[in-house]
């Protein structure tokens, strides 16, 4: 087992998927921030069992995007969260985000080296079942004895022998948010009304949809901008904000397959990439132009293009968190995903914040958010 820097050129790499290892180099060179404007972290890669997984080291800051920084995902996101909630709920609750907040950052919460750390809002773990996940654990604490370790995106659906060793081997389980997921699209999408009437609107529209080989310079920053104006500019900027290089590192490797719909002057109006491990595929790029009119169901333009890629594969469908009701109507169900932390090593009061955060989040959070579908 070994840790090192994948933008060393010296370094022998074992056999992994080429789109995999160049991403990895990518991300590394020059730093994270050419991939995602919004992220500072030390990357890294760690060889382990034949597969190397990306690392993520953080030391303590705050403002980032949601992952690399839990901060920022349970406090700073929640915080905008709040807008969804009525008065009442925002009053009684703002208070309290903002005095665990407070707390987590005295615990440190923000010194972490996150485990297979892709920086999407989903990391699908793939074939990694967490059968080394206990020498991992203590080769990074090693190295690392004042950092929590952590692993986002694990449940029970996606990553079922991940979460299980994690559990086994005493980390802490913290919901993070509900995850909409698809068994089988065929089955469970294609049957319903909601697929008719997008197929139909797709028909009308006119748009014509391409699996892009390549993509021009000034394409690339479009499918970049579309991405933008939807996760950054309507949802958070705590989002991962995607570059045109990250576009374009992820379509020439092939890490990513992406569609794109093309209006009648070949401008592209909504775009979809999904990233596929194993037998789970979900869409960490979605986009369209929020400057047309709502009637050009572009949203549903790019959520149909993913749907159609993953039936296509026979891949099941990893929706990630939002959007719930167009979820539902087109065959998701609701999946608690969680944070899993190792905090045993340090000393007692980051423990109890840790363990205290994820009790409230189990005891409230959860509920709230199986009541309120988000």
């Amino acid at each position: 087992m070994r840790l090192f820097d994948p933008a060393d050129r010296r370094v022998h790499w074992p056999a992994i998927d080429p789109a995999e290892r160049t991403y990895l180099e990518a991300v590394a060179t020059p730093r994270p921030s050419t991939m995602a404007a919004n992220v500072t972290t030390c990357w890294r890669a760690l060889e382990t069992g034949g597969r190397v997984l990306p690392v993520t080291i953080d030391d303590g800051g705050v403002g980032d995007s949601y992952v690399c920084q839990p901060h920022s995902a349970y406090v700073l996101y929640a915080l905008r969260e709040m807008e969804l909630v009525g008065v009442a709920g925002r009053r009684a609750l703002t208070p309290l985000i903002r005095a665990t907040g407070r707390l987590l950052l005295s615990a440190g919460i923000n010194r972490v080296v996150h485990i297979d750390n892709w920086l999407l809002s989903t990391n699908l773990h793939g074939g990694w079942d967490g059968g080394d996940l206990a020498a991992i654990r203590r080769h990074l604490v090693a190295r690392f004895p004042d950092h929590l370790l952590a692993i986002r995106s694990v449940d029970d659906w996606s990553s079922p022998a991940l979460a299980g060793a994690a559990r086994d081997d005493g980390w802490v389980m913290a919901p993070s948010r509900q995850i909409w997921v698809t068994d089988d699209l065929a089955r469970d999408w294609r049957p319903r009304n909601a697929y008719g009437n997008d197929r139909r609107l797709m028909t009308r529209s006119g748009l014509m949809i391409e699996a892009p080989g390549a993509l021009s310079g000034s394409e690339v920053a479009r499918v970049a901008d579309l991405y933008r104006q939807l996760y950054v500019g309507r949802y958070s900027a705590l989002n991962p904000v995607f570059t045109p290089r990250f576009v374009a590192v992820t379509l020439e490797s092939g890490l990513l397959e992406y569609r794109v719909a093309r209006d009648a002057d070949g401008r592209i109006v909504a775009v979809a990439g999904l990233l596929a491990r194993g037998d789970v595929a979900t869409p960490p790029v979605v986009g369209y132009d929020m400057g047309a009119p709502q009637s050009a169901g572009l949203y549903r333009v790019a959520s149909w293009m993913f749907g159609q890629m993953a039936m296509e594969r026979g891949l099941r469908l990893h929706g990630s968190a939002g959007a719930a009701g167009f979820k539902r109507l087109r065959g998701a169900r609701g999946v608690i995903e969680h944070w899993a932390m190792h905090v045993e090593h340090l000393p007692w009061p980051r423990r109890a914040a840790v363990r205290a955060l994820a009790a409230l989040l189990q005891r409230h959070a959860v509920p709230f958010m199986r009541r309120r579908g988000l």
